[in-house]
């Protein structure tokens, strides 16, 4: 499971990278939010900059039906706290500490139980 959560996270952090539409930034207050596109203009990703240039804030991804696939915080361009992954019937929340994994968990949904998998 943690290796499914690793490839995850590579992809939330490398489709920036993969764009063929250009990307959106616009000031709000003292951030840039930047908004990231398929190439059918869909969005991808969209989340904030601090005035550093680093990710701070809220960040989501989307899969190209334009469905939440990712959703979590960065500090001052550090992963940080809670960050939810979707796919399929699977809810994966993991828990980041100084840019790290430190807890997975996921959760099935299986006749209408969610179900907790420790890892």
């Amino acid at each position: 499971m943690r290796n499914l959560v690793m490839i995850l996270t590579l992809m939330f952090a490398t489709t920036i990278f993969a764009q063929e539409v250009k990307p959106t930034f616009e000031k709000q207050g003292n951030q840039i939010k930047g908004t990231f596109f398929y190439e059918d203009g869909t969005v991808r990703q969209s989340g904030f900059y601090n005035k550093e240039g680093k990710l701070h804030g809220e960040w989501k991804s989307y899969d190209a039906t334009g469905k939440k696939i990712a959703m979590g915080q960065y500090y001052n361009g550090v992963k940080t706290g809670k960050w939810f992954f979707w796919s399929a019937d699977k809810l994966s929340e993991v828990n980041y500490t100084d840019n790290q994994i430190a807890e997975v968990t996921t959760w099935s949904n299986k006749d209408n139980v969610v179900v907790n998998y420790d890892n």
